[in-house]
């Protein structure tokens, strides 16, 4: 079969499917693109020519539409992914913190950057970045670390061996992330003859590892010596849809179950079981047991810093870890003792090795549930709290909805505050927490969800790093709610820089006043016009009860809407009772610099190296 490489690419893809148990599909259903000169008559001309095999989304931002690809593929618990597009130069450098997101949460996605001439016969091209060194590398190698998987198609030859590459990579759930395949934009539009095999439909089977015997027996050893367990709930459970096996081994055996950003929802927040999240921005429920755990079965966590309070949160003098994972990476982390499975396999294997043996271990959650409700019916003024924005929504939308947010002050007060009902309707994106994710996000979630009502909460700060896919939702008739958040500033930094002795300098917009610093007055910054100029229905606000009116209002229309609401970011938030590294100088002629490093010293002495024994 005679095609261009571009062409090969477009029917390859169009022909790929996933298979998990049973269920078989698409695994490459469309494709987000922004056209250049390096794409346009190669990748652009291809997805013209075989438009009804993949469809193609025209995106506005190259980081968005990766953005959006993730969100897409997290909503689909990773067994469909999105290819994205892109031309040569800064098109395809704007896709790297996309890539890096991705692989940072584990999250399928192809990538597919344009490259300088393979021929060079024109070198140096429009965009190309010359180097002194040699020839052979472009600025798509900055991809490379970001990728789990990278190759560049110099020669027609070469594309089967890299796409068949990419999609093994992109199908492993235990290394799964970015896959980006350079394609050279002249190689694009060279032809060459196929092997029709290349283009028959090909399944990809997801698997499920088991667990090794040997090391399940190891494991339920561990957890049957404990006193005091607590189990956490990560992404990896959402992602093996293991819900049900969590909830039958937290029946089973009486033990607690925390979760992380990514694992919130695993178990839903009126599960008798469920003690809401663990580490910097848990609840203080979660943070007590942890500190007195003796062992700890984390399930699909990578162990990031907030979900360990920076090493913090777990004080037993010989805590141990037992860890499920499909990845020996997170398996092996705090010298745990590692059970490589599925989450949903290990689950329910270890539920059978520990038949007969229940923890009665005892909580009172009464005081936080209370302290939530007062978090979120606070009556601050004479603007409102952030927290009582997120309450009322929580309160009036369907338990089906899915909020979405990624970055600044929301996901602490999410994670500790927001009531879960549904397995799949919290997404906050917060391996990387871009800032700049929620919109795209958002719009990847209703894509993978069109079912579904989408929410993305987005701060002042963020809402201007990118709000550009508010324009691909209008034009593809994607219904989206938005909740945009006004406190003139960074709210989370500001905060966090107050804490650390930084006075909240640089933090807020403002302009540059008399003094020479940006403490000046607010500036006219008006999102709400923005979003409608994007092609968005916006609703002012300014009051709570008119923030339920809008909700009620977003969730019924049929376009996309934009709430726009001015909040209080000096307004109380709870306290989760952990803490978070973030170091503080250690020498200053600042007092609040000076009182805040007495504090961060005091706080270093409750990390723990988190190497023990792994003997049995």
């Amino acid at each position: 079969m005679r095609l261009t490489v571009a062409q090969a690419v477009v029917r390859f893809l169009a022909n790929q499917y996933s298979e998990r148990d049973g269920v078989e599909q698409r695994l490459v259903p469309g494709c987000f693109g922004i056209f250049g000169h390096g794409n346009v008559a190669g990748i652009g001309q291809a997805l013209l020519e075989y438009a009804d095999e993949l469809p193609y989304h025209l995106a506005r931002n190259e980081q968005g539409m990766v953005h959006a690809a993730v969100g897409f593929s997290r909503m689909r618990d990773r067994t469909q992914l999105m290819a994205c597009t892109a031309s040569i130069g800064p098109g395809s450098t704007n896709m790297l913190t996309g890539a890096a997101l991705a692989t940072t949460n584990r999250i399928p996605v192809l990538l597919l950057p344009s490259d300088v001439f393979a021929t060079r016969v024109a070198s140096p091209v429009l965009q190309e970045l010359e180097r002194p060194d040699g020839y052979d590398v472009s600025v798509n190698d900055a991809f490379r670390p970001l990728s789990v998987f990278f190759d560049r198609v110099w020669r027609p030859e070469q594309l089967p061996a890299a796409l068949l590459g990419a999609m093994r990579a992109l199908t492993d759930p235990a290394q799964t992330g970015a896959a980006t395949i350079a394609l050279p934009q002249d190689v694009q539009a060279e032809a060459h003859d196929w092997p029709d095999e290349l283009f028959a439909k090909r399944v990809w089977h997801l698997a499920r590892p088991v667990p090794e015997p040997a090391a399940l027996a190891r494991a339920a050893a561990v957890i049957r010596s404990a006193r005091r367990p607590l189990l956490v709930a990560g992404g990896g459970v959402h992602y093996s849809q293991a819900s049900d096996a969590l909830a039958r081994f937290a029946e089973a055996t009486g033990i607690p179950v925390a979760d992380t950003q990514a694992g919130k929802g695993a178990l839903l927040h009126d599960h008798p079981q469920a003690v809401g999240g663990v580490g910097s921005t848990g609840s203080p429920v979660a943070n007590g047991l942890a500190r007195t755990a003796d062992v700890v079965i984390g399930v699909g966590t990578r162990w990031s810093d907030f979900t360990t309070a920076s090493r913090s949160a777990f004080q037993d003098p010989g805590v141990r870890f037992v860890n499920v994972n499909v990845a020996s990476l997170d398996a092996a982390k705090h010298t745990g003792e590692m059970l490589l499975a599925d989450a949903r396999e290990g689950l329910d294997a270890l539920t059978g090795a520990l038949a007969g043996r229940r923890w009665d271990t005892t909580w009172d959650a009464g005081p936080w549930n209370a302290e939530v409700d007062r978090a979120f019916h606070l009556g601050h003024s004479p603007l409102p709290a952030q927290t009582e924005v997120l309450g009322a929504l929580n309160e009036g939308i369907d338990a089906r909805d899915v909020v979405v947010q990624a970055a600044g002050s929301m996901p602490g007060d999410l994670q500790m505050l927001w009531r879960a009902r549904d397995r799949k309707g919290y997404h906050v994106e917060y391996a990387y927490s871009c800032m700049g994710y929620e919109i795209a996000g958002a719009l990847g979630v209703k894509m993978a969800a069109p079912e579904r009502e989408v929410w993305a909460l987005v701060g002042d700060g963020s809402y201007l790093m990118m709000a550009s896919e508010i324009v691909t939702a209008v034009s593809e008739g994607i219904k989206l709610n938005l909740v945009i958040v006004q406190n003139h500033g960074f709210a989370s930094i500001g905060a966090l820089s107050e804490s650390l002795g930084s006075q909240r300098f640089g933090t807020a917009y403002r302009y540059r006043g008399g003094s020479g610093r940006l403490d000046g007055d607010v500036l006219p910054v008006d999102l709400a016009a923005n979003a409608e100029s994007l092609g968005a229905d916006v609703i002012r606000v300014r009051t709570i009860a008119e923030f339920r009116d809008a909700v009620k209002q977003s969730r019924a229309s049929t376009r996309t809407t934009a709430i726009h609401v001015e909040t209080d970011p000096l307004a109380p938030v709870p306290d989760p009772d952990s803490w978070w590294d973030v170091p503080v100088a250690e020498v200053s002629e600042l007092d609040s610099t000076r009182h805040a490093r007495t504090t961060y010293e005091a706080r270093k002495r409750d990390q723990r190296p988190l190497i023990g024994r792994n003997d049995p």
